[in-house]
């Protein structure tokens, strides 16, 4: 059976509990992109627990990693494990989408500690990425770039645009990680802007591809493990995800690309399905 028609996995309890953080954030800020942030928890989990360097602390060393969410609408997830890495305090995450936080419904740069790029205006961060990663290589620094995209979000044009730039470069040190979870804001990917050959045509921009099951921490950490997957060239991951990853009745289900005043009572039963709160 191909990837591309397997039921991505379920998670486990540190997903969960990733995912109750999320949702805690949401209820705090009274709005938020619940659907997008869950499919990326397993991605940006695994990441952040086991592949990249950094340290957080000191979250402007030169020689860490980067992790660039070019899919900005998805910062819940992002804010969740910073988080949880010592970023920031975790109470920071109460006052999301007030007045007085620095996290915002988009993340920026400069203002949240471990966030590389400002983004939320889609298909900028495959760009910046690359600009990070050409630096690093003239530095002879072994630091590597992972740039984590929507599917939806590869409509823009400047996405491609920059796979022809680093495919030029042959930047081994660049990694793409697509969260193709099949639908986008207004409909399902499929109908809106079809994307399929998807890997075909990554091959076709000079990328070295892979596909897995992103909601698998195993197989994820594995994987990326593995960068570069040849030489010379940079590197594409089609992480096939669930939109809404977690909770029954926002899994497929467009009306949760964005929620805001949620009621208590369903609330109260999200938190139940994720086991509590």
């Amino acid at each position: 059976m191909s990837l591309s028609t397997i039921e991505p996995s379920c998670g486990d309890e540190r997903s969960s509990s990733l995912r109750r953080t999320i949702l805690h954030t949401m209820r705090c800020g009274g709005r938020g992109h619940l659907a997008s942030a869950y499919s990326l928890v397993e991605i940006l989990r695994v990441l952040y627990d086991d592949i990249l360097i950094f340290d957080s602390k000191n979250p402007d060393w030169v020689e860490r990693d980067r992790c660039i969410l070019s899919k900005g609408h998805g910062c819940l997830a992002l804010y969740a494990i910073l988080a949880d890495k010592g970023f920031f305090p975790k109470e920071e995450l109460e006052k999301f989408c007030s007045g007085d936080t620095i996290l915002g419904g988009h993340p920026e740069y400069h203002k949240v500690p471990g966030v590389e790029a400002t983004t939320g205006s889609l298909g900028h961060g495959p760009s910046i990425g690359i600009g990070y990663a050409l630096s690093a290589r003239m530095r002879g620094n072994d630091a590597r770039v992972f740039v984590i995209t929507g599917d939806g979000e590869i409509n823009e044009g400047s996405v491609w645009e920059a796979a022809m730039c680093a495919s030029k470069h042959k930047l081994e040190n660049y990694t793409l990680l697509v969260d193709y979870n099949k639908l986008q804001s207004s409909g399902p990917v499929a109908e809106v802007q079809p994307l399929e050959p998807l890997v075909d045509k990554w091959k076709a921009f000079g990328f070295a591809v892979r596909e897995v099951d992103g909601h698998d921490p195993v197989a994820l950490k594995e994987l990326l493990s593995s960068v570069p997957f040849e030489a010379g060239k940079s590197n594409a991951i089609i992480c096939h995800t669930v939109k809404g990853k977690g909770i029954k009745d926002v899994e497929h289900n467009l009306q949760w690309h964005h929620k805001a005043n949620v009621d208590s009572e369903l609330m109260n039963s999200m938190f139940a399905e994720l086991g509590g709160e």
